[in-house]
């Protein structure tokens, strides 16, 4: 059972936690034993009081003049996150993206994985990928049920993703990532978030030429 989110930390702080933990530990593999708010900042690429500030909501971390233990550090945000366990996931489409997403090397070194491929193409079902065989999507609730995976990811069209979303929070899913172009309808304790390149590449657009 997922933990219940804490509302009154923004959830801005919360997506550059992950920044944090992937800075952190290619630090501490350099042999970086302490790093101050400072350097850390530079390389982040946010100022050193942001950084304090969003540590702040979690408790107390570094000491005055000393900075912080870059290992300890990385592993205390690497348990808020709760990356110090493995999460199974489920993806649902197995077309070019599906195909893509699930053999992600990103993977492997990372605390998630796919643990059930879901696909409504007949001849698809069944088709192994590694230890999993593609299922059907008329059994997607039961077996993230059965599974207990909290974690889902929709890569279909457009025009079938509510219906992915419904099946994979009827199972129990609580958090989506979401590939398919389309706002997702979800109950308030469903978290999803939106990957869409085309909706990236159109509000950079609005940047080209500012200035020059």
């Amino acid at each position: 059972m997922a933990r219940e989110f804490e509302p009154d930390i923004p959830d801005i702080v919360i997506r550059r936690l992950p920044l944090y933990v992937r800075t952190l530990r290619a630090l501490a593999d350099s042999d970086v034993a302490n790093v101050s708010s400072d350097d850390l900042a530079d390389e982040i690429g946010v100022t050193a009081a942001q950084i304090r500030r969003d540590l702040s909501y979690f408790g107390k971390f570094g000491k005055q003049g000393k900075g912080y233990d870059t290992r300890s550090l990385e592993q205390a945000i690497t348990q808020i996150l709760q990356l110090d366990r493995e999460w199974p996931v489920a993806l649902a489409g197995f077309g070019s993206l599906g195909h893509a997403i699930a053999h992600y090397r990103g993977f492997g070194p990372s605390s998630f994985r796919i643990a059930a491929i879901f696909d409504r193409n007949p001849d698809k079902v069944g088709e192994p990928l590694g230890e999993i065989a593609i299922l059907s999507d008329q059994c997607m609730t039961s077996e993230i049920r059965r599974l207990g995976i909290e974690i889902g990811i929709i890569a279909v069209p457009a025009a079938e993703a509510q219906e992915v979303a419904n099946a994979m929070i009827d199972g129990g899913v609580q958090s989506i990532l979401n590939y398919a172009p389309i706002v997702l309808k979800t109950p308030p304790n469903v978290r999803v978030r939106e990957i869409d390149p085309i909706w990236a590449l159109q509000t950079m657009t609005y940047y080209l030429g500012v200035g020059s």
